[in-house]
């Protein structure tokens, strides 16, 4: 948040010369709280961005935390039945869909597929139930991330000569959406990250034991000439102020890389914690 107009218009300015000097940093403004929100590949990336724009551009904000990305997704197959009836004088409003969410595989994203036969649900509707189910992808129902990796099959529907169309379409699916996600055991993902740490053997022991206190899980290790190199896979929340950690651990003799593996399921009690902080 700039802290006066003067700070606002010259963050602009900023941000928009870095984000388009580099690639990997985006900037979004958050329509609910209005703050602008700097997304980048980490920590010290955001760091830097952070202290170019005070001391290039003169630029006096509050700076809050860095967040995680989290994702969520959906554990099983679920079908719904969703009917959307409004009467408000003159003509109403009517759309009845049914349809299944399944999962995907990680990565895979999301996909829509029509199998009503026969016109129960009519061509030209058929986009409004995606458009719909598409409006709350961007909000999950768990903790308000975006939802990935399933698909949604249109299996059935019904209409109303008059009181049909395809917004009365979207809003049954995007309800009829909200409802299977829930239905469908809406669960959280968090990023993991693999993360290399090359430190001189004595610090090997300690090193192994931080990350796995950090819900980390090592891979293996190599020796490369006189140092080790260890391999984990640590989950993104668990990272920040790592850099300090280690220098402390290895006095100043380790040093590490990291880079984004995969989306893995948030254990139970940690998404709680996390529903409970976005609520």
């Amino acid at each position: 948040e700039p802290k006066t107009k003067a700070d606002q218009e010259k963050m602009g300015i900023a941000l928009q010369r870095l984000s388009a000097e580099d690639p990997s940093f985006r900037v979004e403004t958050d329509i609910e709280s209005g703050q602008t929100i700097m997304k980048g590949m980490g920590e010290l990336h955001l760091d830097i961005l952070v202290d170019r724009m005070r001391r290039e551009f003169k630029v006096e904000a509050n700076i809050g935390a860095p967040q995680v990305a989290y994702r969520e997704t959906i554990s099983h197959e679920a079908e719904i039945t969703y009917t959307h009836k409004k009467q408000s004088g003159g003509s109403g409003q009517y759309a009845e869909v049914k349809m299944v969410i399944i999962p995907t595989e990680p990565g895979e994203g999301f996909s829509f597929e029509s199998k009503v036969v026969g016109g129960n649900v009519p061509k030209e509707y058929i986009p409004g139930v995606q458009k719909g189910i598409e409006s709350v992808m961007d909000s999950g129902p768990l903790a308000g991330f975006p939802v990935i990796d399933f698909k949604v099959e249109l299996l059935d529907g019904k209409y109303h000569d008059v009181d049909s169309s395809v917004m009365a379409f979207e809003i049954a699916g995007r309800m009829g959406m909200r409802e299977g996600m829930k239905k469908a055991g809406a669960k959280m993902l968090e990023p993991i990250m693999q993360v290399e740490v090359v430190t001189p053997d004595e610090y090997t022991g300690g090193i192994i034991g931080d990350l796995t206190s950090r819900r980390g899980m090592v891979q293996g290790q190599d020796t490369r000439g006189n140092a080790i190199a260890i391999d984990a896979r640590v989950p993104l929340a668990n990272m920040f102020g790592y850099i300090n950690t280690l220098r402390s651990m290895s006095s100043g003799r380790a040093n590490f890389t990291m880079q984004f593996s995969h989306y893995d399921a948030v254990p139970s009690n940690i998404s709680e914690e996390i529903q409970a902080k976005f609520a």
